[in-house]
Parts: C-alpha cells; structure tokens; sequence
C-alpha cells in the first residue's frame, strides 16, 4: 500500500485520520475510538474539530470584517501618521535622525487632496460638490454675458426697455481739435456708459456730435440730439425709454437700475407742476378759458403713464445733460416740432442755449407739452460738481453729495473756466472707493493700515 507524499495538515507530521501514521507501529484507531460503540466518546476528526471550533467565533480581537471596524477601517488607517526613513533602501536599517519623520512632506498635493477625499463620507462628498456647482453657475453668470442677456429679457429685467445715447465727439469740435484731456474724459465716459449697460442689459448707442450740415445754409451744433433720438427710436423698437446723456456725465452708483431708481415708483419722484422748482418764474398752470381741464390744470390728467419727457432743472432752468423720452406719437410729434428749421431761423440768434432755450420757449407758450411733461430733482439723474451753479454757493437741491450717494455727476459747463479732465478724475475715483467690493475692503482697510502701523509707508493693494 503506497500513502501519498503531501505533506500532513497536523503540526508536527502525521494525518488526521487515526490508523495512517507511518511508524506508528499499530494499525488500529487511537484511544478514542471505540470501534463502534456508542457509549464511548467518539473520534474527534481534525477537520471537525477545526470547524467545530469555527462556529464558536473568532477571538475577541478579530472583527471578521464586520461591525463598526469594517466600515471605518481604511478611514481610521489612511488617518493615522506615516514613516518613512530618509535610508534609499526599505529594508535598510532606520537611523535616528530618519525616525519619526511624517511621509506629508514628500506627498504632492494630489496625493494629500486624494487622501482628504478618501476619508470623507459619501454625504459629505456629495454636499461638496453641490456646493462646487453652485459657486461654478454663480462665477460663470456674473463674469459672462449671461448676467446681460438674463437682464435684457421682459420678463426678468427688462433691460430692452431702455437706450442711453451718449453724446461724443469723435472727430473733435468745430473750433479745435481734441488734446490729451479731451481724448481721457472721452474715454472714462465711454466705459464708465459700457460697464453700467453690461450690468442691467441696456442698450448703449455712442452717437457723433461734430458739427454736421442738415440742411445747405446751417451748422446746427448742439442739434443733433434731437435727430438722434428720431434715430434711436427707430434703430430699437422694443425701447420704450431713451436716456441721453452728454459726454461730460459720469454714473457714480453702476449698482443702481433705472428700474429701482427711477421708473418702478416714478409717481412719487417725478412733479409735474413746475411752480415746486421754478428757476424760470413760468406761469403755471395756464388759465385761458378755451383749454381743455387737463390743460388747465397743474399735474395734467394726473395719470403717471402719461408722462413722456422727463428732464431736471438747475439754477439757469431746465437741463438737457440727463433727460428720458418715452416712445409715443406725442414724442413724434414734439421731435419735428422741436427740429423746426423756421424756428430756428428765427429765433436761434436770440437762443443762447440752443436746443435748450427751444424747448423752455415750447414748453412756455405750447399747452399740449405742459400735459405730458414732469420734472425729477436734479439730484436723482443729474448732479453738479460744486463748481457749477456756485452763484449761491453750495445748493443742497443741485450739487452732488457724498452721503446721499448720487446716482449721477454732470460737469455741465466745466469747459467755461473750469477743468474738465479735474473734475471727471476725482469723481472717478470717489466712485471706484464708494462701490469697493469686500475684498477690496479687506485690502484697503484692514492690510493696508496693518502695514502703514508697522512699516510706516502708505500702500496701495
């Protein structure tokens, strides 16, 4: 009889079945087998044994992968300190200077990002990563064209409702050319007009107002708004609101719509009887007995919706830097009225103003415009430097003022004795320092005085 040559599963040598040790020097079962009878204890096979003493359970110490343990194994091990010795071989003996030296410093950040995100739990990972996507769709809304587009819609923002004309000089006046200061407020206005659009969906028109011939036997210089406001009209037929604006304005709060400033409650900012500002002493409101009740009376029909121009007034009368006109037949009809050659050859020698003095004479003398025509403070669209309007001094109704937080700057008449380029720089730059974001906030307020207490020197960040 040939016994197999594997080795035996006992320790120590020899088999698991009783009878087939080799040299054992006996053939028979051991002690404990009792060749059938019950009464005696029977063989206790090793392979029963073993899984006799399986079904017992593990010690105490071994976790079977189940519980709490398993779960948590590879966070609480990825968590622990790592070692690793400066010896190039693993096997190498450990010198004392390599011991204790955590394995972090070696790992790239990848590598650590990887092992954060390892032990983060499911829900914490999915929380991340909403929380990444919010922050993506907010950045990519506000840096793209999609703020623009999302504020130009009717049912959003409305922002297609309105067009701001500026007023610019490309190709320089009629008695000179423009310098290195003409060309820089040129500038600054453009893109203070272009940044303000961008943020509410606006339409921004840059019309040329060199002087140019309308007809064979006049120059007309200042005319021109009137025929470019026709044009506008024309050019964007979903605008129900024209804003012009002269080229020596600048918007000091871009946070402001025109919306929440002006035209979501213009019943309580726009009068329309005049005699509440009355600079030019017009009688108001006209009493002849041939006028219609509307005519005769002071705010007209009283109906807010039927307002079509809107413009302020300043110490001289009314001011054609910052006004609204509102699409309407009763619009068509005052643009042609307005742009009459005959009265303008009759009276443009007697009208100092220009378009200006023309339409305070329509106003005076024409019932129909009174009806449809309301004035804003002057402070709410157009401001003045403390250089203009100075007769009286400071007038809280015109001049700018820092606390209220204007909306609007025109450097009207800065070109009489004025600067200009002056004016336009410093309220530039008060605008930049009233509208700082947080960080910049933090920069400016906080780090820059830190470092003027320590170093002394002033720093702009």
């Amino acid at each position: 009889m040939s016994l197999s040559r594997s080795p035996s599963p006992v320790p120590g040598g020899g088999w698991a079945s009783p009878g087939l040790n080799i040299g054992s020097g006996r053939s028979s079962p051991t002690r404990g087998y009792t060749g059938g009878s019950s009464s005696a204890t029977p063989v206790m096979w090793e392979s029963s044994r073993l899984k006799k003493a399986g079904g017992s359970g593990y010690p105490s110490f071994s976790t079977q992968n189940s519980g709490f343990l398993s779960k948590h194994m590879r966070k609480i091990s990825s968590s622990l300190p790592r070692f690793n010795s400066s010896s190039s071989s693993p096997y190498a003996e450990k010198e004392k200077l390599g011991r204790g030296r955590w394995s972090a410093q070696n790992v790239p950040l990848l590598g650590r990002l990887r092992a954060l995100m390892g032990r983060m739990g499911r829900k914490m990972k999915i929380r991340l990563l909403i929380l990444f996507m919010l922050l993506f769709c907010i950045i990519i809304f506000y840096n793209t064209p999609l703020v623009y587009h999302w504020r130009r819609t009717s049912w959003l923002g409305g922002g297609q409702k309105f067009v701001i004309i500026l007023a610019a000089n490309i190709g320089g006046g009629v008695m000179e050319w423009k310098g290195a200061r003409e060309w820089a407020i040129e500038r600054d206005s453009v893109r203070n007009k272009k940044k303000y659009v961008g943020r509410w969906g606006y339409d921004l028109e840059i019309v040329d107002m060199s002087t140019k011939k309308r007809y064979a036997h006049e120059w007309r210089e200042s005319w021109e708004k009137v025929d470019f406001i026709r044009t506008a009209l024309r050019k964007y037929p979903k605008a129900e609101w024209i804003w012009w604006l002269d080229l020596n304005t600048f918007i000091m709060e871009p946070s402001y719509s025109l919306q929440d400033h002006i035209f979501n409650n213009l019943e309580k900012h726009v009068y329309r009887d005049i005699n509440e500002y009355n600079p030019l002493n017009i009688t108001h409101p006209l009493t002849d007995k041939y006028l219609d009740p509307d005519s005769r009376s002071p705010v007209g029909d009283g109906n807010v919706n039927s307002v079509n121009l809107i413009l302020p007034q300043d110490c001289s009368g009314f001011n054609l830097g910052s006004f609204f006109v509102r699409r309407s037949p009763w619009t068509d009809r005052l643009l042609d009225v307005w742009w009459d050659p005959v009265a303008y050859e009759q009276k443009h020698m007697e009208w100092e103003h220009k378009e200006q003095d023309a339409l305070e004479q329509l106003y005076t003398t024409q019932p129909w415009i009174r009806k449809h025509t309301g004035f804003l403070p002057q402070r709410m669209i157009n401001s003045f430097p403390p250089g203009a309007c100075s007769e009286n001094g400071n007038d809280t109704r015109i001049h700018y003022d820092q606390k209220d937080r204007d909306f609007l700057v025109n450097m009207a008449g800065c070109e009489w004795g004025r600067d200009c380029w002056g004016e336009m720089y410093n309220f530039r730059e008060l605008s930049y320092w009233l509208n700082r974001n947080p960080w910049e906030l933090f920069k400016e307020e906080f780090v820059a005085v830190i470092w003027f207490k320590i170093t002394g020197q002033k720093v702009k960040l």
